[in-house]
């Protein structure tokens, strides 16, 4: 059976700009893959399945709602027993749920040979997920709106980092309705200058130029985060910050082994890095 990689990403940056009157929020946002991923282990079968670390999941995961639409754009009923081995924290600003959702669509799409091209799998995702379109297209990018729209940012580098999530993570619900509820300081942020701070690796000006609207009310929530992003930096990291909307707080480093250092220092810490692109299903099969 192919086992497949779901990479989690990293907000460099993450502004608030607006809501619309259906209440989703307006964003701007500079994010990259990262080589954090899930595990997703799928073969033909009569019904749809999904065993989630040994468990039978419900139909609201997204692994088993990325199916289902599938199937209902495609007006088929395929099946599929599909196995996930989580690695990426839930609750922790990384994506890792719509990471799931976005390989299922790309593996589930050529399992069972529907021949969707991108466009029509985006349009599938962001019925899905606010990022769920993101984590289809990978790399480095900035995106906007609540989330469809897709920028790509050409030079993507490999930068070493260090991820500690504490607390068991934040609700996204509530650090968002924290931000709604107002006398948060501002945080618009310049994305050409980080965008391009990023490919150079210049991870001081990273540290300047990159900025999240919700750190502030997920800080209040959680100070354990205030006081790890300070962490980060005195055991080296160039650049420290949390990613979305918590709880992880994210360390990059200059080079693999200073990133190992402050590693070995941190309780849970995880090493990994940013990636230049997302492998496609097969490339990801090709490496197991």
């Amino acid at each position: 059976m192919p086992t497949y990689r779901a990479c989690a990403k990293i907000n460099w940056a993450l502004d608030i700009v607006g809501r619309r009157p259906d209440g989703y929020h307006l964003l701007d946002m500079l994010m990259q893959t990262i080589d954090l991923a899930d595990e997703l282990t799928l073969e033909p079968a009569d019904a749809l399945t999904l065993t989630v670390d040994g468990v039978t999941a419900g139909e609201e995961n997204l692994v088993l709602r990325a199916a289902m639409a599938l199937n209902r754009h495609a007006g088929t009923r395929f099946g599929a027993a599909m196995t996930l081995k989580k690695r990426v924290p839930a609750r922790a600003g990384m994506g890792g749920g719509s990471a799931d959702c976005a390989l299922a669509l790309r593996a589930l799409n050529g399992l069972w040979g529907l021949g969707l091209d991108d466009a029509a799998l985006l349009k599938i995702g962001e019925s899905l997920g606010a990022d769920v379109p993101f984590c289809l297209t990978g790399g480095l990018a900035r995106v906007s709106g609540i989330g469809e729209v897709i920028e790509p940012v050409e030079g993507a580098p490999e930068i070493p980092l260090v991820l500690v999530t504490p607390g068991g993570g934040l609700s996204t619900g509530a650090v968002f309705s924290l931000w709604d509820a107002g006398g948060w300081p501002g945080t618009r942020y310049d994305a050409r200058a980080l965008a391009e701070a990023v490919v150079r690796r210049d991870l001081a000006a990273v540290d300047r130029l990159c900025k999240n609207a919700l750190t502030a009310p997920a800080v209040s929530l959680m100070p354990e985060i205030g006081r790890l992003i300070d962490r980060m930096r005195a055991l080296g990291a160039g650049a420290a910050f949390m990613t979305g909307s918590g709880s992880t707080v994210v360390g990059a480093f200059s080079d693999p082994a200073a990133a190992e250092a402050a590693a070995a220092a941190l309780p849970d810490a995880v090493r990994t890095r940013t990636l230049a692109s997302i492998p496609t299903p097969r490339q990801t099969h090709e490496l197991q």
